[in-house]
């Protein structure tokens, strides 16, 4: 009898650890947390991009909406991509040549691990957020 309560003891516990992934991996878990445990708003997704885009892929730091910072704006962005029928998903997983601005390309190499490990849901997800801001 206590080989059998210890054996489930055991397996109770092995099975709880299966759900918790290493730090970093990505998971169906971790898109889960933004699509559920962020907010309600975080429903679309261009909202899922936009948490994205200002959260853990922090695109923010070198892109605004309507203004050049480091990188071009998110318009210039998804108007060249539009009017050039480039593939943004594509691009943020590094599979393609910049089409934007080369001459920056230098710097948002250094960003391609961030991006790399994303989801194709997430970086579809961004990709909407950057086309919702054309105007």
């Amino acid at each position: 009898m206590k080989k059998v309560l210890f054996l489930t003891a055991v397996l109770a516990f092995a099975s709880c650890k299966k759900e918790q992934e290493p730090f970093g991996k990505s998971t169906e878990a971790t898109t889960e947390s933004y699509s559920e445990g962020e907010s309600a708003e975080v429903k679309t997704p261009e909202a899922l991009g936009k948490s994205i885009f200002e959260g853990k892929g922090n695109c923010v730091s070198c892109h605004q909406v309507d203004q050049k910072v480091i990188g071009p704006s998110i318009q210039e962005i998804g108007k060249t991509y539009k009017d050039k029928k480039g593939d943004i998903v594509t691009f943020l997983k590094g599979n393609a040549d910049p089409i934007v601005d080369p001459s920056q390309f230098s710097v948002m190499k250094t960003n391609f691990p961030v991006t790399q490990a994303m989801t194709d849901e997430e970086l579809k997800a961004i990709e909407a957020y950057i086309y919702s801001n054309l105007k």
